[in-house]
């Protein structure tokens, strides 16, 4: 089989990215993957190189490194005929992880033989738009306060701790907004709340388990909006072990399409991308089975994939959702 694969060197511990190339080379020839290596460089638009690949007929492309490098990736795949193939090497690895592929760098064939061996699914896509401004996600559109704290947390994360005075600055001085929503066109809905996530996959940010539910590929989204939590109860709710109920006052919906709109506005990320927006609804589509993967066998994953979806279908030709901006 051939493909392309794109490696990032930066993912992980940079220091030991050239090891891991060469072992994840051997891997491949030993699965008989023939590869055409493309090492990320900061000015590689990936989307665009992704893109490239599919419409030049390649029927996979493998990604190395963490979940922003493979979610980059996926944007140039939606609605194509090319899967997605992935190898976990980054600091969270949530997508890995809700796909059931083995996230442990030190030991890279068991991602690698699920290259040949894994299922072959037709995963879901969302969309958040704001007027000019839109971006697809895999993992979650995330409306409110972890939109905001999340660029210090990914700095403290990777290390740099004078970011946990920014972090403490917006986590004090941050306040409920007014939340009116509408799923699926049905009734208005009014609250209160710090926090409102559009989920697809049951992980994101720090490896924090939304829900163990949700699915990737049940043609839904899944919208939690965590009404009339504190401050310290979203952190709790953050913190809490995976097993531990999910507090009562979060209110749950499915929905395939939800118009949000906040006062005062509160700031809008989608897969850890930030999006600038103002007044006015912000609207979260889904695009249902518009992305092939490779998984992890069934029972593996974090989520119970329905075994109709993973159906094959022909796809709408590749549109504007595959753009990182429209």
């Amino acid at each position: 089989m051939k493909a392309k694969l794109i490696f990032n060197p930066a993912s992980g511990n940079p220091s030991e990215s050239a090891a891991q190339l060469v072992e994840l080379l051997r891997h491949l020839q030993t699965q008989q993957i023939q590869v055409e290596v493309v090492v990320v460089q900061p000015e590689h638009r990936l989307p665009a190189i992704a893109r490239s690949a599919a419409r030049a007929g390649a029927k996979m492309v493998i990604v190395s490194g963490g979940d922003g490098t493979i979610e980059n990736v996926a944007l140039g795949l939606v609605g194509s005929q090319t899967t997605l193939g992935i190898i976990p090497t980054g600091t969270r690895n949530n997508l890995a992880r809700s796909l059931g592929i083995p996230t442990d760098t030190r030991n890279l064939a068991d991602a690698v033989a699920l290259l040949r061996k894994g299922r072959r699914l037709k995963i879901d896509v969302g969309q958040v738009r704001h007027r000019k401004a839109s971006r697809c996600f895999l993992e979650a559109g995330v409306i409110g306060l972890a939109s905001a704290l999340y660029p210090s947390a990914d700095d403290i994360q990777h290390g740099d701790l004078g970011k946990i005075a920014e972090f403490i600055s917006t986590l004090v001085s941050a306040v409920p907004s007014e939340i009116r929503l509408r799923v699926d066109n049905r009734k208005e809905i009014v609250t209160h709340a710090h926090l409102v996530i559009v989920a697809n996959m049951p992980f994101m940010g720090a490896n924090f388990q939304i829900a163990p539910d949700v699915s990737f590929d049940d043609r839904y989204l899944d919208v939690f909006v965590y009404s009339d939590l504190s401050k310290r109860d979203l952190i709790g709710q953050a913190m809490q072990s995976p097993a531990t109920a999910p507090d009562a006052r979060t209110q749950r919906f499915r929905a395939k399409t939800i118009a949000i709109r906040t006062n005062p506005t509160m700031p809008v990320m989608a897969d850890g991308v930030s999006l600038n927006v103002g007044e006015g609804s912000v609207t979260v589509m889904l695009h249902p089975h518009r992305l092939r993967v490779m998984a992890g066998p069934a029972g593996v994953a974090a989520t119970t994939p329905t075994s109709a979806a993973v159906t094959e279908e022909t796809p709408p030709a590749p549109t504007a959702v595959a753009e990182e901006t429209v």
